[in-house]
């Protein structure tokens, strides 16, 4: 079996472009030592290449290739599997793109192809390669200058230490980085010992700890501040008044509906839609807002969003790790803003570790994270700023 991996990454200004054969020569060297084949393009600004190759060679050259500091902005685009070569001859090819037209070049690669098959663009892996050298799809190249540019400065203003964690609840801010502002709280009560429980008292459990953080956020919850709290979907079906009882708690911590936001998660299994949308209903009706959190973890997702509007949708962290290098993770990150932009429902992308991962996304078009980058549990907000030195 063959491994084969295609990415796409941006020259660095400090590489003379003249000093590209040069690079090539050794790299076609490093390559045939892992019995590795490269096709690579070069369009004057990006590079696109296709390694393929055993997969211990190939995963080898490719680690040095994201470490080498000759490029950035690298972005793997594909990592497949095949049971033969597409371009059987080891080493590493140049095709320029400024000294070949369109159609010359797309011929000349398929011409190096050395599979028992005659090569077509049907092949995923030259649709790619097509995909560059026709320049399509280069609006949605959103690059993130180095990491250095910023420094994230912690809030000197006070107001997080109006979110103590206390008796259980800590609280996690919802910010627009650029912004600087806080646009939701959330609070998060510790669970009790019936939530590794099934049946009632799992929903019971849950439905409690909601309960709690409603009691703690109203002593925290600033006045016109979105609250957000975290519910198990079922729960909302398993006890009937559970809709009646939230209300209740929500009006007697001083809050009001219209500034709360229930998540449900999509990866927890939704056995009674029809009820589970009943009591949505519900929740609306009361004034009370509803997200889907773990956007993409789950298996109902796209099919929930047929059935129910959410306000806002919380993209699963999993997507979100380490989307400014993967291909896949930025296309599903861009359909799903696109789609929720045409439903009018607010994008959150929870989890974020990384100044990257933030800038990538905030470059795609997302306003409002969360995330240790900004804020630790009983921490002040760290605000991103420009170093002015650089």
């Amino acid at each position: 079996m063959l491994t084969t991996i295609i990415y796409r990454s941006h020259i660095s200004d400090s590489l003379p472009v003249k000093s590209l054969p040069g690079m090539v020569d050794k790299a076609s060297e490093l390559n045939a030592s892992h019995q590795v084949t490269g096709i690579l393009l070069f369009n004057g600004t990006h590079f696109f290449q296709i390694l393929e190759g055993p997969e211990a060679g190939v995963l080898a050259i490719y680690s040095k290739i994201c470490a080498d500091n000759r490029h950035h902005n690298v972005v793997e685009l594909m990592r497949d599997y095949s049971p033969s070569r597409r371009f059987g001859n080891a080493g590493m090819e140049l095709f320029d793109l400024r000294e070949h037209d369109r159609s010359t070049v797309l011929q000349a690669v398929l011409d190096k192809g050395t599979s028992r098959y005659r090569l077509t663009y049907d092949d995923r892996g030259l649709q790619f390669l097509r995909t560059f050298v026709e320049s399509r799809e280069k609006e949605n190249y959103f690059e993130v200058p180095p990491v250095e540019y910023w420094e994230f400065i912690a809030d000197q203003t006070g107001a997080s230490e109006n979110w103590p964690a206390d008796h259980g609840v800590t609280f996690h801010p919802v910010i627009d980085p650029l912004g600087r502002q806080v646009t939701a709280l959330e609070a998060i009560a510790t669970l009790g010992a019936d939530a590794a429980a099934e049946g009632l008292p799992k929903y019971q459990a849950s439905l409690d700890a909601v309960r709690q953080a409603f009691t703690q956020a109203g002593r925290a919850c600033p006045d016109g501040m979105s609250l957000y709290v975290s519910l198990l979907p079922m729960t909302l079906v398993a006890i009937p008044e559970a809709v009646r009882i939230i209300v209740d708690d929500i009006r007697s911590a001083g809050l009001v509906p219209e500034q709360v936001i229930i998540g449900v998660s999509e990866t927890e299994v939704i056995s009674q839609l029809d009820a589970f949308t009943i009591a949505v209903r519900q929740l609306k009706e009361a004034g009370i807002s509803l997200s889907i959190d773990n956007f993409g973890d789950g298996s109902a997702g796209l099919s929930m969003l047929t059935r129910i509007q959410p306000d806002r949708i919380r993209i699963d962290a999993g997507i979100i790790r380490d989307v400014h290098r993967s291909g896949p993770k930025q296309a599903v990150v861009q359909a799903i803003i696109k789609c929720c932009s045409a439903l009018e429902i607010t994008v959150i992308a929870a989890g974020i570790e990384r100044p990257e991962e933030w800038m990538w996304l905030e470059a795609a078009g997302v306003i409002n994270f969360q995330g240790h980058l900004f804020s630790r549990t009983g921490a002040a907000v760290a605000w991103p700023e420009l170093r002015e030195a650089i």
